[in-house]
């Protein structure tokens, strides 16, 4: 199987952000792709005014933009997320889809952690305008493999791409807007650490530039074997990472190296009292 990690630079210019994700999926499927995953928030990221004007429910036009392009092309397709609306509620979801060759939506997937933090000197505030969402979701690409989904922030929680494993996922899909400051001195390594500790193929799809003033992402994005291996990665501008994922490589290292095997469930209790450490 052949993945592409699409890169985006992402504004409040719909529009211009719908028919760059086109060109970027075509490219990606003409080159052999048949797994594509768009980065985070590909149809409209910027002010919290021009996420709220971009939200939409989940069958809205991105979605069905999406389900259109994964028939054509016949491959599967995770549509990075979208703002989604919540009924009954000023709030917002955070959503990845997983859309597969049908056009039918297998998986839906509403960011579980928000990112509420200050980084170099930056604050972000998204359960300002966002829900987070209850289910850890995987999902199955046209040919039976298993997909985790999880974006962005997710991917400083290691328990959640542990129990995706354990559900059985080969492939983690994470579509992302990761800061410049964070993107320099984590993301590489934070996603190769899940690649290896879970012995999985990480799809890493990044947004890259300024999508409003002061708000930068870093790019990078990039496709990770099971050995932390990285197998591409973007260049610095808007564009892909293509990589062919061997499974039977897979194979080999969990049965060379079967530290999955070797987890000991019965000795792992959280505490009784968890708090958040300042």
């Amino acid at each position: 199987m052949r993945a592409a990690a699409i890169q985006m630079n992402s504004t409040g210019d719909r529009p211009r952000n719908r028919a760059t994700a086109d060109r970027l999926v075509r490219a990606a499927a003409a080159d052999g792709a048949s797994l594509v995953v768009l980065p985070e928030k590909w149809n409209v990221l910027g002010t919290s005014e021009q996420l709220a004007a971009g939200a939409e429910p989940l069958d809205g036009p991105s979605t069905a933009w999406a389900r259109e392009l994964a028939r054509e092309l016949r491959i599967d397709l995770v549509a990075g997320s979208i703002v989604e609306q919540r009924a009954g509620s000023s709030k917002h979801f955070n959503t990845s889809v997983h859309v597969g060759p049908d056009g039918e939506l297998h998986g839906v997937y509403r960011k579980l952690h928000l990112f509420d933090v200050e980084v170099a000197g930056t604050v972000y505030r998204e359960s300002d305008g966002e829900d987070p969402g209850e289910e850890i979701v995987t999902t199955t690409l046209h040919d039976g493999t298993v997909l985790g989904m999880a974006v962005c922030y997710d991917l400083r929680f290691p328990e959640l791409f542990r129990i995706l494993t354990l559900q059985g996922a080969r492939v983690l899909a994470l579509p992302s807007a990761f800061t410049l400051a964070t993107t320099r001195d984590h993301w590489e390594v934070l996603v190769r650490a899940r690649a290896i500790e879970d012995q999985c193929f990480v799809v890493a799809a990044n947004q890259i530039g300024e999508h409003m003033p002061g708000k930068i992402s870093g790019g990078r994005s990039m496709v990770v074997d099971p050995w932390g291996t990285v197998l591409a990665t973007a260049s610095d501008d808007e564009g892909y990472a293509l990589a062919e994922l061997d499974f039977a490589r897979q194979d080999a290292i969990r049965a060379g190296l079967p530290a999955l095997a070797h987890r000991r469930p019965q000795a792992y209790v959280w505490p009784e009292v968890l708090e958040a450490v300042a």
